[in-house]
């Protein structure tokens, strides 16, 4: 087998030990034009993401990255959409199987720890390709409070404070780390500085998060949020549970954020 040929083959190293097939999938994710952007605080866990609308004829309703999980879980995709949509059906057959066995809604650990296992074997068995996107998941964990995870398509995954996905991932994760050094003893401890943010000055975050690093100032059309929160401030009806941000809402925030500056 020549040396070039190694691309082939999912399940076949090459001489250096990389699996080209799964890198591509990483490639498939960069290259999707869009950047995501989770925050979590003391009481919150948002995500926020840029909306495309490709088409002027398109219904703009129709065209998402966040979905809903289970009542209290929901996520961000960043990729190929239709690639998303596989894994969120698979998601939530998952995490309603849990509840039909256990009696109780599954944790945003639990669900994540499942779809990276199962996104591993994908990495493992030539029936079926890796899946071209990276999961961003959110939601509050009755005992550890917010949580955001990462997965990839390599079916690794990791909790994180705050974390990006996408085109401009590692510039977005910079400006993150800038910021959460910036917060009282955040150098030295970050799960400690994360914690007293409170809901506003999370989505604030978020939004000035995605704002510097595609250095646009967003209409409330072109963004969309989603938020976990068990603040006073949010609505008693929706809280800890997982929504997405009205258009009228998204305006407000963005607003706010841009007399702030």
């Amino acid at each position: 087998m020549s040396r070039t040929s190694y691309d082939r083959y999912l399940t076949v190293f090459s001489p250096e030990g990389r699996l080209y097939q799964v890198e591509y999938a990483f490639k498939a994710i960069s290259g999707s034009g869009h950047t995501a952007i989770a925050v979590r605080g003391k009481d919150t866990t948002v995500v926020i993401t840029q909306k495309k609308v490709p088409d002027k004829l398109l219904d703009a309703s129709t065209v998402t990255h966040l979905f809903s999980l289970t009542p209290s879980i929901g996520c961000v995709m960043t990729g190929l959409l239709a690639d998303a949509r596989a894994q969120v059906a698979r998601a939530r057959a998952e995490a309603a199987e849990f509840r039909y066995k256990y009696g109780y809604e599954i944790t945003p650990d639990a669900l994540a720890r499942r779809l990276a296992n199962i996104n591993q074997v994908y990495t493992q068995r030539a029936a079926m390709r890796p899946l071209g996107i990276a999961m961003i998941l959110i939601g509050i964990d009755p005992e550890l409070g917010p949580q955001v995870f990462k997965l990839d398509p390599a079916g690794y995954f990791v909790g994180f404070h705050a974390t990006a996905a996408g085109q401009k991932q590692q510039e977005a994760m910079n400006f993150l780390e800038k910021k959460w050094k910036k917060f009282e003893g955040g150098a030295e401890d970050a799960a400690k500085a994360g914690k007293r943010l409170s809901r506003n000055e999370v989505i604030e975050l978020a939004i000035e998060s995605i704002s510097s690093v595609l250095q646009t100032d967003f209409k409330p059309g072109e963004v969309e949020i989603g938020i976990v929160s068990e603040s006073e401030d949010e609505p008693e009806k929706t809280r800890g549970k997982w929504r997405v941000f009205p258009e009228s809402e998204v305006e407000q925030h963005l607003l706010a954020y841009g007399e702030k500056d």
